[in-house]
């Protein structure tokens, strides 16, 4: 059934273009995959320039809602996600473009929804759209075009929920569409949200350095939606997040992750989830041997995480433990840490604020006043 929102689809090139698409697309595995793929090649060129225009005519409204409205009936938004990897590299642009105008383009009549056609479409009956872009990260051929595509959608929120809450067939997935989400429902760790952890420590740098870009995005954009889900899957996160990504034998992925874990623990709306952290003596004992790590940059990274525990008034019974049963090393470690950032008053400030913290820490563990 068509997903027109009330409007009737005369029938025109566009949706020839699309039935071709679709035609070439579902072959590109057989024997006849190349010219399948050559073919495939001047039908996306085609259906580019009606999304964009050319220098001599400006885009036809009705025929881009024409070429949208095909492309959701021929499920053709899927079968390019899936088979992106296999396309030719220009074509792989032309599969980004074309993914960026439609997921854009909002119809100039008729009732109009939060998102445009067919993002709408898409989180409401085919979140495996989004899903499919994500598994682009499985190669490098696609891991570029799909994610360049994901950070423009992961401006909408609810195309962020269908891939936080993505569980496979699980009560409360999101692959039912958005509104059959339970955000109450702690995940499995089987969605496809929790594969970004190994196509961020795993993969080729051009596909981690991608794969943590979106990552970012999609875990520091949405102020209400992701201190909620955090807040649920407060273990299984920062287990994996700590173990893989904090400890990760890549410099760059370290490195990044540790400043992306400050970000997120000094973000106003995480409030809940920074107390939670900072209250896991083991969370402590990880931050500390960033401190003592070979390379600078990870050690100053590590200290604005470290300062979080420190100056937190309430330090639990199991923080309070380690910090007093370390006072003197790490009143002697500080002391020297980072000297060379002679320059860096804000560091050096906040060093010293430390220090002072750590040596005024009461000689046993006090339990902290409820909040």
């Amino acid at each position: 059934m068509s997903f027109l929102f009330g409007r009737a689809r005369s029938r025109t090139n566009t949706s020839d273009l699309v039935k071709q698409a679709r035609d070439h697309v579902t072959k590109l595995e057989g024997p006849q995959g190349p010219a399948k793929a050559e073919e495939l090649a001047k039908v996306l060129s085609q259906m580019k320039q009606i999304l964009q225009g050319t220098h001599d005519s400006e885009p036809n409204t009705d025929q881009i809602f024409q070429l949208v409205t095909s492309m959701i009936d021929e499920d053709l938004l899927y079968l390019l996600a899936v088979h992106l990897h296999q396309l030719p590299f220009e074509s792989r642009k032309d599969t980004q473009v074309i993914f960026s105008y439609v997921f854009r383009f909002r119809p100039p009549a008729g009732p109009q929804k939060p998102e445009p056609l067919a993002l709408a479409y898409v989180v409401e009956r085919r979140p495996q759209v989004l899903i499919a872009l994500c598994r682009g990260y499985d190669h490098k051929e696609s891991a570029t075009p799909a994610g360049t595509v994901l950070r423009e959608v992961l401006k909408n929120e609810a195309a962020a929920a269908i891939i936080l809450y993505d569980d496979g067939d699980e009560p409360g997935s999101s692959s039912r569409g958005i509104a059959g989400i339970d955000p109450d429902r702690p995940q499995s760790g089987r969605g496809v949200f929790w594969n970004f952890f190994d196509w961020i420590d795993k993969s080729s740098f051009e596909v981690s350095a991608d794969a943590f870009t979106t990552f970012r995005e999609l875990i520091t954009k949405h102020k209400d939606l992701v201190p909620r889900y955090l807040a649920v899957n407060f273990e299984l996160f920062f287990e994996r997040y700590n173990r893989v990504l904090v400890q990760s034998n890549s410099y760059v992925t370290k490195r990044q992750s540790i400043k992306l874990l400050g970000e997120i623990l000094l973000d106003r709306s995480n409030y809940n989830i920074m107390t939670a952290y900072v209250d896991r003596g083991e969370h402590l004992k990880i931050c500390m041997n960033l401190l003592r790590d070979d390379r600078k940059m990870v050690q100053y990274e590590g200290f604005h995480v470290f300062k979080v525990f420190v100056a937190n008034p309430h330090k639990s019974v199991p923080v309070q433990k380690i910090l007093i049963m370390n006072r003197e090393k790490l009143l002697q470690f500080l002391s020297h840490f980072l000297e060379d950032r002679t320059e860096d008053e804000q560091f050096i400030d906040e060093r010293e604020f430390l220090i002072k913290q750590i040596r005024n820490l009461p000689p046993a563990p006090v339990p902290p006043q409820p909040r």
